[in-house]
């Protein structure tokens, strides 16, 4: 048994998306594990397992950036290079990998349009009357209000599907294919499951 490790399954009440993006990938790797195994109390892991299952964690992470980054790029969008942080904040508010690029696609071409009476704004947020720091504190601010993790718009976002919560951030009544568009562009993207698209450059 030396060559086992024995990690408890864990119960959490919130989503991976709690653990900060700098927190222990170690720690986040257990738990994305466990929550896999469902209700399982007891796993065992032989220490190469959890090394691997790290490797793997970042190798997604790293093909859903890369995802991004070219699908920007290949546009010469101001927003290339910032696939990486759209990744961690998605995963840290429990959000579709590709909600917030696509949003910023529709909203400004990747940043290429974004709001002129503000900075740093390419999402078009509270209707292009705030500004952010920099295009991190937008993503951050944006992906923390789509998760319904601010009090002041929870009512508008929590619990709700990625429709949802698009058909929030634009009503139908206001643009009435909102929704659908963004999707059509997430899908551009690559697939939920963070295969690249062969579309991802068309």
């Amino acid at each position: 048994m030396e060559s086992f490790i024995l990690l408890p399954a864990i119960t959490i009440s919130g989503s991976l998306g709690s653990f900060p993006p700098g927190g222990s990938i170690a720690a986040t790797s257990q738990i994305v594990f466990s929550q896999k195994l469902n209700n399982v109390t007891e796993i065992a892991l032989a220490p190469e397992q959890v090394v691997d299952f790290e490797a793997e964690l970042r190798r997604e992470r790293e093909e859903k950036a890369t995802a991004i980054d070219r699908y920007f790029r290949v546009r010469s969008m101001p927003l290339a290079g910032l696939g990486m942080k759209m990744v961690l904040e998605a995963e840290r508010n429990d959000l579709d990998w590709r909600l917030i690029p696509a949003i910023a696609i529709r909203e400004s071409t990747g940043g290429k349009y974004e709001c002129k009476k503000v900075e740093n704004n390419p999402f078009g947020w509270n209707s292009c009357k705030t500004g952010f720091d920099s295009y991190d504190h937008a993503i951050e601010i944006v992906a923390m209000n789509l998760s319904g993790s601010n009090p002041n718009t929870r009512k508008a976002y929590a619990g709700k599907s990625t429709e949802g919560i698009l058909k929030a951030y634009n009503p139908p009544h206001i643009v009435a294919n909102y929704a659908s568009q963004v999707m059509r562009i997430m899908n551009k993207i690559g697939s939920e499951s963070l295969a690249i698209s062969e579309n991802a450059s068309a």
